[in-house]
């Protein structure tokens, strides 16, 4: 398997461009997806950049409703004519971030709907035996802190985001399972053991934000971090974070866990035999 970074908070190729986003391209033995699509159609620039040719994508997977993660998905319904687009039931609700300045609306662009292309994933779904996608994950553990600001309008009303719309792929090639989890609002923790009740045992790699970027942390807030990840170093697994986890939190985070935690940039390629 083969990962290349295409969209992310930061970049690690001087060339690439970098946004508050995510997009992964994946190529599997079967298949050739993107995670997530960004915020914009930077990952088509990059994807440029770094020769990868987009038109042989023949899968998307929308990891939840948030513009940050389907903010890119027009411009590739546009550039690419063929390939299915796997978008979580709620994806598309009324999704704000509330500021000092009053609610911005953060969710997925307006008259995607009803394109054709697009399958809606309820619960979990077996594309095929290399592609899975789960959702249902309880709340077990706490939740990150940096959720609290993030809401869903109904009628006239703001309401906590529960983001049922939230939804993870695991990919099993070989005999490795690798899990991808856009931004983790349900919490790491929580998803990583929603994984060992559906599949038993840990993902190889585990890829993905931890939601845990603030302007200022609280001690509560750093306790949370760190608990996190002495939690997540009992794992088998190996992490590879990036997007909203945020900087000052990984590397609280990298104090605990060392080399099993490693940081994504934007033009970062993998290679997992």
């Amino acid at each position: 398997m083969r990962i290349v970074v295409l969209a992310e908070n930061t970049a690690g190729n001087t060339q690439c461009g970098a946004e508050h986003g995510l997009c992964l391209y994946i190529e599997t033995k079967s298949h050739r997806l993107l995670f997530d699509t960004g915020a914009s159609d930077l990952f088509l620039k990059n994807a440029e950049i770094l020769h990868i040719d987009l038109n042989t994508v023949d899968t998307v997977i929308l990891s939840h409703g948030h513009f940050d993660h389907g903010g890119g998905l027009p411009y590739f319904l546009e550039y690419n004519g063929h390939a299915k687009i796997y978008v979580p039931k709620d994806a598309f609700g009324a999704y704000y971030s509330m500021h000092s300045a009053g609610p911005k609306y953060i969710g997925l662009p307006d008259g995607l709907e009803q394109d054709p292309r697009l399958i809606i994933c309820e619960h979990d779904m077996d594309i095929d035996a290399e592609l899975h996608l789960f959702s249902d994950i309880p709340m077990i553990y706490p939740i990150p802190s940096a959720n609290a600001r993030l809401k869903v309008k109904k009628g006239d009303a703001f309401i906590a985001d529960d983001f049922r719309h939230e939804q993870c792929l695991m990919i099993r090639e070989n005999k490795a399972r690798y899990l991808f989890s856009g931004c983790a609002h349900h919490g790491i923790r929580n998803i990583l053991e929603r994984f060992r009740t559906q599949y038993t045992g840990d993902p190889d790699a585990v890829f993905g934000g931890f939601h845990m970027m603030k302007r200022s942390y609280e001690p509560a807030d750093i306790e949370q971090i760190l608990d996190t990840a002495r939690a997540l170093k009992q794992y088998t697994a190996q992490f590879y974070t990036c997007h909203c986890t945020g900087t000052d939190a990984y590397d609280l985070m990298k104090t605990v866990m060392g080399p099993q935690l490693n940081v994504l940039h934007c033009g970062d390629v993998l290679s997992f035999e």
